[in-house]
């Protein structure tokens, strides 16, 4: 069902833009967060009826676009929320630095947990914040919160952006974590900002909307769209979710600046085909990754090449401890990307934190992933 789909030459960034970001164009590209596989057919069947409207002008976001969101927070989550709080945006990383510059001045502190999806960071810095870095500990293959820091930061801070699920790390947070964060974030007065554009894409555990917890639902902004879950990402339709009306405001104040202001056509009706028909295709969709995370999880172990990739809890991502091929990060992208040809990120991206380690998207075929552990253990025994 889930077959990779050749992009070339379709303006992609993942292969198209391969070059540029490698500096080669004769790797298999495994990196930058699309999948390869088809988006689903009520997604397409919508998009190829609005194509037919031959005029593809100015577009308001219709009652239905709303009512789509609302029904699968409820769905999927528990979480009944109004319409009101809805405020239709063009992408979470754009929204990420409206919220900066709606709750924040210069100097003000913003905590981030790191290692951690690049425009967190850059976001904070472009905008003259401090950033402060709430470093995840990673212990036994697996990332977890210091609260004792992260207390710390907070009574330094004005901002907490939250990934959940996290990226790379792909930890889905307990409740029991995200109820301590919560607790904290009140008792100093920290405005959370949550980036949850990966919490449909969660296995064996449950996501939790930050949203939802009654406590910091008048404090907090949440950030989603239907980009990563149905593969469409290039149709720029996401939405924040912000139950308080001053705080929702003042973000709206912050985008207006911005001028992104008008919704995408298509990217409205690819929203409401996905949360209204999706469902079943998503259930599918997360078996198929399911299975690619234990074959290179096995693959790994059973051919005994030095790499530990980290639980995958959530997200089509896999962070993989690379320590044990025992080079410095310089030789560990060599060894990828000039020996191997595999395009993964480079765990560096993602901060410090981040050295030894490289990013994996597994949203493809099970055909090109064999294709690309193959080359992986060609590789590694040319090397050993």
């Amino acid at each position: 069902m889930f077959k990779a789909i050749n992009r070339e030459n379709t303006y992609t960034t993942k292969y198209d833009g391969a070059k540029k970001k490698f500096g080669t164009d004769d790797l298999l590209p495994l990196w930058v967060a699309d999948m390869d596989v088809a988006s689903p057919q009520c997604v397409q069947e919508a998009l190829q009826k609005r194509a037919l409207h031959p005029i593809y002008g100015y577009t308001n976001y219709p009652k239905n676009y709303y009512v789509s969101i609302q029904n699968w927070m409820q769905k999927r989550f528990g979480w009944q929320i109004k319409q009101e709080w809805i405020v239709p945006c063009y992408g979470v990383v754009p929204s990420l630095n409206f919220a900066i510059s709606a709750y924040s001045d210069e100097g003000d502190g913003v905590i981030v947990q790191t290692p951690l999806y690049p425009p967190f960071v850059s976001s904070i810095k472009n905008k003259n914040r401090n950033v402060l870095e709430n470093a995840l500990v990673y212990a036994h293959g697996k990332y977890s919160i210091d609260f004792e820091d992260f207390e710390n930061k907070a009574k330094q801070a004005k901002l907490f952006l939250l990934c959940s699920p996290h990226n790379p790390t792909s930890r889905a947070w307990d409740k029991k974590e995200l109820a301590r964060i919560v607790d904290i974030c009140v008792s100093y007065d920290v405005l959370i900002i949550s980036d949850e554009i990966h919490a449909d894409v969660v296995y064996e555990k449950t996501h939790h909307a930050i949203g939802a917890f009654e406590k910091i639902m008048q404090h907090c902004v949440v950030l989603n769209a239907p980009s990563k879950t149905f593969n469409i990402a290039g149709l720029n339709t996401s939405y924040a979710i912000i139950p308080n009306q001053k705080i929702r405001e003042a973000y709206i104040v912050a985008q207006n600046r911005s001028g992104i202001t008008n919704g995408n056509p298509f990217g409205i009706e690819a929203l409401i085909a996905a949360y209204s028909y999706g469902e079943d295709w998503l259930e599918a969709l997360k078996k198929h990754l399911q299975s690619n995370i234990v074959y290179v999880t096995t693959f790994l172990e059973k051919e005994k090449i030095p790499i530990v990739p980290i639980k995958t809890e959530a997200t089509f991502l896999m962070w993989l401890d690379c320590k044990g091929l025992v080079m410095n990060q310089k030789e560990l992208v060599d060894f990828f990307v000039f020996k191997a040809k595999l395009g993964l990120n480079n765990g560096i991206d993602f901060g410090y934190l981040g050295e030894g380690f490289m990013r994996l998207n597994i949203g493809t075929s099970r055909e090109v992933l064999e294709v690309a552990m193959q080359r992986l253990l060609l590789t590694y025994r040319r090397n050993i």
